[in-house]
């Protein structure tokens, strides 16, 4: 058994091909012999841009509405530290919101 994380963020439609085979390529979504493996669900995000900071979308101050996408997948964790690192770098948002935890998983 390896030690798995599941590995959640949070990206603007426009860039989910572009994020999902980022991280896939790091090595997100290994399951057996498969790679890139991944569930998607849409909803809507919201934040408010505060001082200081440079929104890809939206006004400073003003709450904002978006429509993105939850991605979801497995990561073992010696790729976990590349994983984030491709998601940070292909992801638009100058704070990207995702999260990972341990899992148990078998094979």
């Amino acid at each position: 058994m390896n030690d798995l994380h599941a590995l959640v963020v949070y990206v603007p439609e426009s860039h989910v091909e572009e994020l999902l085979r980022a991280i896939g390529d790091a090595g997100a979504g290994r399951i057996g012999n498969y790679s890139h493996c991944s569930f998607a669900t849409p909803g809507t995000g919201r934040f408010t841009p505060l001082q200081g900071s440079e929104p890809f979308i939206g006004s400073i101050g003003v709450g904002e509405q978006v429509p993105e996408v939850r991605i979801e997948c497995v990561v073992e964790a010696h790729h976990l530290d590349g994983v984030v690192r491709a998601l940070r770098a292909a992801h638009p948002y100058e704070e990207p919101a995702f999260m990972s935890w341990p899992v148990y998983g078998y094979r």
